[in-house]
């Protein structure tokens, strides 16, 4: 990893500050002395204990359960305070960018506030953002300034290469359509056959009540399955047991965002998936000092390092999308 030169300043809040912290390790810079508090009125309080003045300012902020409106709003404020501090350019980076799911008016009065999101960081006063696996990739077209949508797919190949044994006999399924686009780009980096499982959501939207193989034969086979995010957990369990139904060997769960809760991690034993995976772009680490074998990690530092020092160097971030270029 190169080194940066000194006009870049890197901030984090309450929400990923160990992210934060192998972030700045990877770049060889200290992090920003950056305070964020809440007054007993709950208020947002931001301090930053060092000078932003025309420089070149990354805002590392991953807004995550249970106080994602929290995080979001330390953001927003970081993000302004840098602005009036006669920052050069602001870059907010956002693993995991809030409210994504909400990114289109998929029935009558719900709102769309994935674009809402977009409206605040620009008026808040950030040039340039930075995020990973967005839900849908018309997000990026709600803003009016540069948004650079990392892929954690050349993780996911390097993991599965290592990691997944007899792997070259694996399938890589979607558990919906909406996600068919990104399984099928990881299995042509693999060369491996896809399959594609149709769900059926109950009347109202909000639970997934029946799931069937659509496209693809996954009889003796390992299934991979890839999703952007998981909270619950409902829609792998239930993935899973189709799977399973149809003969899959054995069932791997890859997902780039984990909204582990609570609930999920009590489930987790029970899982019908030999390993869930999840990155890093959520911070984890509780959780799984008080779960089982069953939960692998993918660190996706080294990724978001190479895109801060790429842009702050005027170097073009494509080579982050391929699987032959990690910088780990």
């Amino acid at each position: 990893m190169h080194q940066t030169g000194n006009s870049i300043k890197l901030l984090t809040g309450n929400s990923h500050p160990r992210l934060a912290e192998a972030v700045a390790a990877r770049l060889g810079i200290p992090l920003t002395p950056c305070h964020v508090s809440k007054f007993l009125s709950l208020e947002t309080s931001v301090q930053i204990h060092s000078s932003v003045r025309d420089e070149d300012v990354f805002i590392l902020q991953s807004p995550s359960p249970p106080d994602i409106n929290d995080h979001l709003m330390e953001l927003l404020i970081m993000i302004s305070a840098c602005k009036t501090a006669s920052s050069k350019r602001i870059t907010a980076v956002i693993p995991c960018y809030p409210y994504a799911r909400q990114d289109k008016k998929d029935k009558s009065r719900a709102p769309i506030t994935a674009k809402l999101v977009a409206n605040l960081l620009a008026v808040a006063g950030a040039d340039h953002v930075i995020t990973m696996d967005l839900h849908a990739s018309q997000i990026q077209g709600f803003f009016d300034i540069p948004v650079d949508n990392l892929f954690s797919e050349p993780s996911m190949v390097q993991y599965i290469k290592q990691e997944v044994d007899g792997w070259r006999n694996a399938i890589i399924v979607s558990p919906d359509a909406g996600g068919a686009k990104r399984a099928t780009a990881l299995a042509d980096n693999l060369n491996l056959d896809f399959a594609l499982i149709n769900r059926k959501h109950d009347e109202n939207h909000f639970y997934v009540e029946k799931m069937e193989l659509l496209v693809g034969d996954v009889k003796g086979k390992i299934a991979i399955l890839i999703d952007d995010m998981i909270d619950t957990g409902h829609t792998v369990r239930l993935a899973a047991q189709v799977l399973h139904e149809n003969g899959a060997k054995e069932v791997y769960a890859l997902i780039s965002h984990g909204f582990l809760s609570d609930t999920t991690m009590e489930n987790l034993r029970d899982l019908p998936v030999k390993k869930l995976i999840v990155t890093n772009s959520i911070d984890q680490t509780d959780r799984i000092n008080a779960t089982n074998h069953k939960i692998d990690i993918i660190d996706i530092a080294p990724v978001i390092a190479e895109s801060i020092r790429r842009t702050h160097n005027g170097e073009s971030i494509s080579a982050l999308f391929r699987p032959n270029d990690l910088f780990i």
